[in-house]
Parts: C-alpha cells; sequence; structure tokens
C-alpha cells in the first residue's frame, strides 16, 4: 500500500509557463543547479542554494521548449525547441550564448537522447523530419551517424533512448511509436534488432536501466508495461503495473536502480520500487498535468531530490533519500 502524501521541501515559482522539461546538474558543482523548459520558450537556470533563478535564457524564438541536458563541459547546456532546433549553449563566465545549432525537421514532441561516447565527443538523438525517423549524429561536429526508418508504418516517433551496453561493438537505441510498438536499433549497424506492441495506444514515455537491461513505458492508459532485454536482444513484455487514473507524461529511474517516479496527468507523481515495481507514494501537490519528473545528481545520496514539473507552472522538489531502506 502507498504511503500518505508527504510534502515538497520546496517549491520553485516564476516561470510563468508550463514547463516541460526538466534537467539537474549538481555532481561536481559547488552551486547545484536545476534547468527549467518552459511552453513559452524560456529556460530557466535555478540556484538551488538560493532556490532562485540566477539566469535565463531564451533561444528558440519563444517557441516551446522540449528537452534540455547539459554536456560533458561544466558550463555547456543543449536545449531543444518547437522550432525543429537544437542549441548549444555556452554559459561560462556569465555567457548565455548560443554557440551552434541543429536543424531536426521534426514538428512532434519526442525529446531527444544524449550519449557519451568519448572524451569531448556524444551522440545525439532526434525525431527527424519524416514521420517516423530518427537521425543520430556525433558531436561537437555535428557529424551524420545514421538515420532509423522502420520498414513497417508505425507513426509517429514518440520517445527515444540512447544507450551503451557492457557487451557489443557499440550503441544501442530504444525507440516508442505513434502505433504502441517499441524497436530497439543498433546504431553501428543501422538495423533493426526487434520489435514488441507495448501498448495498443502511443508510447508516451519510456525509461530504461542498462544495468538491468529491464525498462517501462508509459502511454494514455491506465497501465505502464514493463520489459527487459534478453541475451539475444530480444524485448519481452513483462509484468504490468496498475494505475488509478490514466495517461503518463514521463518516467525516469532513480540513478542508483532502486526508485521509479511517474509524472501523471492526474497532477500527481507516482513512487515505485524499481526493483518489484511495489507503489510506494504517491506525491500530491500540483493542480494541472505532472510533464516532467526528474532524480537529482547529487554524489551524497542524503542530498537526492525529485524534480517535477507541471502545467500548473510550478516545480516542486521532494526529498527522496533512501539509503537502505527497503524500496522493492
Amino acid at each position: 500500500m502507498s504511503c500518505p502524501s508527504p510534502a515538497p521541501i520546496y517549491t520553485l515559482r516564476g516561470a510563468s509557463a508550463p514547463l516541460n522539461t526538466l534537467h539537474f546538474s549538481c555532481n561536481g558543482r559547488d552551486t547545484p543547479l536545476l534547468f527549467s523548459g518552459s511552453a513559452k520558450g524560456a529556460i530557466h537556470i535555478w540556484n538551488l542554494n538560493t532556490r532562485r533563478a540566477h539566469k535565463i535564457v531564451e533561444g528558440h524564438a519563444g517557441s516551446s521548449i522540449i528537452w534540455v541536458s547539459s554536456l560533458q563541459e561544466v558550463n555547456s547546456l543543449i536545449s531543444q525547441g518547437r522550432d525543429m532546433q537544437i542549441c548549444l549553449w555556452d554559459l561560462s563566465e556569465g555567457r548565455t550564448e548560443v554557440m551552434d545549432s541543429v536543424w531536426t525537421g521534426s514538428v512532434g514532441f519526442c525529446q531527444s537522447s544524449l550519449l557519451k561516447s568519448s572524451p569531448g565527443h556524444c551522440l545525439l538523438a532526434f525525431a527527424g523530419e519524416q514521420t517516423e525517423e530518427v537521425k543520430v549524429i556525433e558531436l561537437p561536429n555535428k557529424t551524420p551517424v545514421c538515420s532509423l526508418v522502420p520498414d513497417a508504418k508505425l507513426g509517429m516517433v514518440m520517445c527515444i533512448k540512447l544507450w551503451q551496453p557492457d557487451s557489443g561493438p557499440g550503441p544501442l537505441l530504444l525507440a516508442g511509436y505513434e502505433d504502441g510498438s517499441l524497436l530497439l536499433w543498433d546504431v553501428t549497424q543501422r538495423s533493426k534488432l526487434c520489435q514488441v506492441k507495448a501498448h495498443p495506444e502511443p508510447v508516451m514515455c519510456l525509461a530504461f536501466d542498462p544495468k538491468h537491461l529491464r525498462g517501462i513505458s508509459g502511454s494514455s492508459e491506465k497501465k505502464l508495461s514493463s520489459w527487459i532485454l534478453d541475451r539475444q536482444n530480444n524485448l519481452q513484455l513483462g509484468d504490468s503495473v496498475m494505475l488509478v487514473n490514466p495517461g503518463v507524461s514521463q518516467l525516469c529511474i532513480r540513478g542508483d536502480g532502486k526508485l521509479l517516479a511517474s509524472a501523471g496527468w492526474d497532477h500527481r507523481v507516482r513512487m515505485f520500487g524499481w526493483k518489484k515495481l511495489r507503489p510506494l507514494a504517491v506525491l500530491q501537490y500540483h493542480t494541472d498535468v505532472v510533464q516532467t519528473v526528474v532524480f537529482s545528481d547529487h554524489q551524497d545520496p542524503r542530498q537526492r531530490l525529485l524534480a517535477a514539473g507541471s502545467k500548473d507552472q510550478r516545480i516542486s522538489l521532494w526529498s527522496i533519500y533512501s539509503e537502505g531502506a527497503d524500496t522493492g
């Protein structure tokens, strides 16, 4: 049974627009930061010590920001907007400059995926101009790596995740599509490895645990679908998690593989133990759809936070310290 809902330890206000995406940058910093992207095209950089936005940057001509992340360099930022642009930012020495940009050609809501490939280099995957296309390039030189298009008509690509297996020559990519299918792609070979129908509705979000080769996905249904990747790189459907209300915007697995968080259309954040998918808590604070959830990357487990962003224009932060606890 889920525990009674705790209260957020604090909230961040001032975005003045629905929040679409959040990204922590705490590890290795004197000042822990939280980046947020809003529907009005603003990226707020929140100082978590002062609990205030110490910088606001705009580089997508007012178009909605659907994804933010950070590159290997401490003072860098990457953002994706509905203007079909991905922008690379230089934030060093107080600057807020767009160093470079990538035109995606995609009008959808699919968030990009970033994978560090070698020192100073990373792979960037994003939805392409064709409805079902995923493009992969290498940064910082924007070198094309591949274009992945399924043979069958699966509808728009909805969500993607790049990852590097422990064994094997190169990176793999998971993609969820409008018809409810999940596909696993070999990026190096530019080939589809397997396909499974995970949902009857579009796959709205997915999260993957590369250490245990397990993943989970959500849609507009009242359930989450879990799945595993076997040694032959086949996706096998696992247990489903039934929800009280339909609709999930985003899923996030904590870095230590203990907790799973879901962002619900019912204004709630739900916490599960990742091992057995046991419900742990329902976090109730927001008054509109929760669109994004993310765990912080604090090195000290006692400082770990969960952040949730909502259409109600607020960000809630929750203490989720559970070292040694039975998360199940």
